[in-house]
């Protein structure tokens, strides 16, 4: 009977049946999978992210990451002794995340497989992509009202940019107590892009708006000023942007710098290829994959599952709508006083979701239209939206860090 009671105490069943809210959890974490898995709702990161919260809720295995306020002394410690004292999933958050490095790295490795030539040769479609961040702002404002602190509700609001590193990275600097759901609500929504763009679009354009042919519109008005070396001027950009972006937002230089470096690797050509392969392969799978496993893990029942969660869940869903709702209505605007029409559905692109937003409006407009090819327009306001939203992330940063 010793011999049983010794294996008993072995196990976690103990453990379980004293914390039943981990049982809810492991159902959360098992349907994050299911959605990852088969429904193939952004698998790269949220099967990372799943399987974190999956291992942060086994009782018994000491991985879920404990909140720094918990901790004792955390500012002396050394990495070898949290892991030691704490686990090593506490050790690779404080060490990767906490600090703000993985969120860059991931940037890094989406400026290397970016295309800046749709938004350089249309040009005048990029500023929709700033109008799409009026989600950004119209929520952080809202969820203020609703009892959240200017930090939270900064942290809150970023996910109507459809950035999931930005929205990580802003937490980080803003609210880490609400990393883990943000992360959800920010990755989860960047999966349903498909359903939402249409669903908003459905409700905000008419169908002579949607039948608006942008390559048509180019026969008609013709672009006065035509780019002779695309090749010279993808080197220079991403240089003179990160300079110019410095100079007025510092504090967006961590996401934005890295975006653009890796860009810049990619356009010189073979002379960096292997840094291209690097950036864009190596460093940012590996970034995802303790990106995903280190914010699974802080998503414990006692941190998941209360009304703020449900709130930024619904504020989220909120904010991300009404960034697809502003680029259209900015769209609207620019049409009642210009001669070349605008398809509204370019300012619905506007979020930071590449090329997913894109390839849906698309899809829209030759649903409508089997002629109206227009990719490549989308392109250039969902590319610019990337810079938007990690720009507005640094503004956010600046004024309530």
């Amino acid at each position: 009977m010793e011999i049983l009671h010794k294996l008993y105490e072995m196990t976690a069943f103990g453990d379980l049946w004293s914390q039943p809210l981990t049982l809810l959890m492991i159902m959360v974490a098992c349907i994050l999978l299911y959605l990852g898995i088969y429904k193939k709702f952004e698998p790269l990161l949220l099967v990372p992210i799943a399987f974190g919260v999956l291992l942060a809720n086994l009782p018994g295995g000491n991985m879920s990451v404990t909140p720094a306020e918990e901790i004792a002394n955390l500012s002396s410690m050394s990495i070898v002794t949290i892991a030691k004292e704490h686990g090593i999933m506490n050790m690779l958050y404080y060490l990767l995340i906490k600090t703000g490095l993985l969120p860059p790295l991931i940037f890094m490795g989406v400026g290397a497989m970016t295309d800046f030539g749709p938004m350089l040769r249309n040009l005048r479609l990029a500023f929709f992509g700033a109008a799409a961040q009026i989600g950004i702002f119209t929520v952080m404002i809202t969820a203020v009202l609703f009892g959240f602190t200017l930090q939270q509700a900064g942290a809150l609001g970023i996910i109507g940019g459809a950035d999931g590193p930005t929205a990580i990275f802003t937490a980080i600097k803003l609210a880490p107590e609400l990393l883990g759901p943000i992360a959800i609500a920010a990755y989860s929504y960047m999966a349903l892009v498909p359903v939402i763009i249409p669903f908003v679009v459905k409700f905000s354009m008419t169908k002579k708006e949607l039948l608006i042919n942008m390559k048509q519109q180019d026969r008609e008005f013709p672009n006065k000023l035509e780019i002779k070396n695309i090749k010279t001027l993808k080197i220079i950009f991403p240089i003179a942007l990160i300079i110019v972006v410095a100079l007025l937002v510092p504090s967006s230089v961590p996401l934005v710098g890295l975006l653009l470096f890796g860009n810049l690797v990619k356009e010189i050509g073979s002379d960096t290829n292997r840094l291209f392969e690097a950036a864009s392969s190596t460093i940012m799978n590996t970034a995802t994959v303790f990106l995903g496993l280190t914010v699974g893990a802080t998503m414990t029942a006692s941190s998941f599952l209360n009304l703020q969660t449900l709130m930024i869940i619904g504020g989220g869903l909120i904010a991300f709508i009404i960034s697809i709702l502003g680029g259209i209505v900015a769209v609207k605007i620019y049409n009642l006083f210009a001669k070349k029409k605008i398809n509204p559905l370019i300012g619905a692109t506007g979020l930071s979701a590449v090329p997913m937003a894109s390839r849906v409006a698309n899809d829209i407009a030759l649903k409508h239209d089997p002629t109206n090819h227009i990719l490549q327009y989308a392109m250039s306001s969902n590319i610019s939206g990337v810079i938007g939203s990690a720009v507005a992330a640094g503004v956010l940063i600046s004024f309530l860090a």
